[in-house]
């Protein structure tokens, strides 16, 4: 047996729940810190004249799209108030890490913790893309541009957001991966497009973190340098495998600064 596989099969689950919990305890004990940063993101562009966005969130493994509906109360910049939040939920599937025990699940880990040298489940992960460029065509179809469309996701979510966001044929607002990974081996550099590349990458990172190791993280950097993709790396000292205020924060104005731009172009 791989020593980096659980020794528990509920033990992720059970991490990924209470990590949920604790984070919204954080948030909500902290609604006043935070409104009181929103005059530092606020900009006199009148919000009625911004374009409508779309910000797509996908969860991490063993979670669900509901429990994490109280992030878009945080973004309270007047930039949002035309923005349409999505928060689906994985179907639930058999995880190989968990020795096969079925939980909400994006695509298949073959273990943990994740290294920069863990192995790619290629095949799982692409039928999960195909769904969430399902979505993303859905609200272009809609009458978004896919310059306002943004997606957003934490650990098994981020690493699915990195591959929707490459293997899209056309450039989007912008990919956000909080505590991710790179899902899949550099032979598929080649199916990335020239406007897919243009898309950029938010990449935040907790140091501690003991799930998805800072390696895994931090080998990001040297893989979309390759691909000519655009990425900003944060890293977080004393955060494990969970999301802080001070990234949600970020991510906040990472997006509106973007926002406003896509609205002054256009």
């Amino acid at each position: 047996m791989r020593t980096s596989r659980l020794t528990n099969p509920i033990v992720l689950l059970t991490i990924t729940l209470l990590s949920s919990v604790f984070f919204f305890v954080i948030f909500f004990q902290n609604k006043s810190d935070l409104s009181s940063t929103s005059g530092i993101t606020s900009s006199s562009r009148n919000p009625t004249s911004m374009a409508r966005t779309f910000i797509l969130w996908l969860h991490g493994l063993g979670d669900s799209g509901p429990a994490n509906e109280p992030i878009k109360t945080l973004f309270r910049s007047p930039e949002f108030r035309n923005t349409k939040w999505l928060f689906p939920s994985a179907p639930p599937n058999p995880v190989s890490c968990n020795y096969g025990a079925v939980m909400p699940s994006w695509f298949d880990i073959p273990e943990l913790p994740l290294t920069a040298g863990t192995p790619k489940d290629e095949s799982s992960l692409l039928k999960a893309v195909t769904n969430v460029h399902a979505i993303i065509d859905k609200e272009i179809a809609g009458g978004i541009n896919p310059e306002n469309v943004y997606i957003c996701g934490f650990s098994q979510g981020g690493a699915l957001t990195l591959a929707s966001v490459l293997l899209y044929p056309k450039a989007l607002g912008g990919g956000s991966v909080f505590s991710g990974w790179i899902p899949f081996n550099s032979s598929i550099i080649n199916q990335f497009t020239e406007d897919a590349k243009k898309t950029p990458i938010l990449w935040s990172h907790g140091i501690d973190d003991k799930t998805v190791l800072f390696e895994a993280g931090q080998a990001a950097l040297p893989f979309l340098q390759q691909a000519g993709v655009t990425c900003e790396f944060k890293a977080y000292p004393d955060l494990g495998h969970s999301i802080s205020n001070k990234e949600l924060q970020y991510l906040e104005l990472w997006i509106k600064q973007r926002m406003q731009s896509s609205s002054s172009s256009s």
